[in-house]
């Protein structure tokens, strides 16, 4: 593998630790301390492993395809209990433990490859598409951790996921474009007549703001679509999820609040925001289970 420049993260070397601390920098918590320590655990696992495949696909130095490649076998490995890196051994031990299939593992990985291959969507349902392998697994895995499954609740989980998906791309719009990604999809730059030139500045363009606008909303209705997910779950279960969802709302709720000018500098919802969203999930789940 070539050598990292000065600054890159070279993920095949990383340690679990360097991996999980990134968690605190999502949009949601991605392990409640509220939770049962094993839990915890299992999440974090889960975390590490979509975290570390992400770097390789999105920071890695040299041929990200071929440490993609390595990535999968590492995955087989870890699933049968003889994983080396440490991301994937408690990956395998989480799977093991949760009864967790590999193909949500997988999908997140052929994410990552895609990411290689297409740096550009034409329509929302190819975006959808994508989500499905980037997003919609790791709602999969968390399910599986609290021994949950069923097709109405994976419905509303791949939509939490997806729209937790779409709201860090808009809020990464200048970012991704900045790597040579653009998310949002063609058809709706045409019809908002917005460039991709304009995703390099530092300015919003009122057309790009009435975009973003359109896009977040889309974000967001797929975040309340997932909503009975919430009440159809309950304890250490409901509350993580309610986090997931509360994240990603309150993140909604920033970038409103900052006008869609996601070019000038970085919308964040603060940790106080994203409590205050989970507790209103969780009471709102609490009363309507009661209803």
């Amino acid at each position: 593998m070539p050598a990292a420049r000065a600054g890159d993260l070279e993920p095949v070397t990383a340690t679990l630790d360097a991996v999980l601390a990134k968690a605190e920098t999502e949009n949601f918590p991605v392990a409640l301390r509220l939770l049962p320590a094993r839990t915890r655990r299992q999440l974090l696992a889960l975390y590490g492993y979509a975290r570390f495949v992400d770097d390789l696909g999105d920071l890695a130095p040299g041929d990200r395809l071929a440490q993609l490649d390595w990535a999968e076998s590492e995955l087989d490995l870890a699933l049968e209990g003889r994983a080396a890196h440490p991301v994937f051994v408690t990956a395998g031990e989480m799977a093991r433990r949760c009864g967790a299939s590999r193909q949500p593992f997988a999908d997140l990985i052929a994410a990552n490859r895609q990411d290689q291959l297409v740096t550009r969507y034409g329509t929302f349902e190819e975006l959808l598409g994508y989500c499905r392998l980037s997003a919609n697994p790791v709602g999969r895995l968390v399910l599986a951790v609290f021994g949950r499954s069923g097709p109405l609740l994976e419905q509303w989980s791949d939509s939490i996921c997806t729209g937790l998906q779409l709201v860090e791309h808009w809020q990464d719009v200048a970012e991704d474009h900045a790597a040579g990604r653009v998310y949002l999809p063609k058809e709706d730059l045409d019809r908002f007549a917005v460039t991709e030139g304009e995703l390099a500045g530092t300015t919003v363009s009122p057309a790009l703001r009435r975009l973003l606008a359109f896009e977040t909303g889309r974000a967001k209705a797929l975040l309340e679509g997932g909503r009975p997910l919430v009440a159809a779950l309950d304890g250490t279960a409901r509350l993580a999820v309610a986090g997931f969802l509360g994240g990603g709302l309150a993140q909604i709720s920033a970038i409103e609040a900052a006008r869609y000018d996601v070019l000038a500098r970085p919308v964040k919802a603060s940790k106080r925001k994203v409590a205050r969203a989970s507790v209103a999930e969780l009471v709102a789940a609490a009363a309507g289970r009661a209803a």
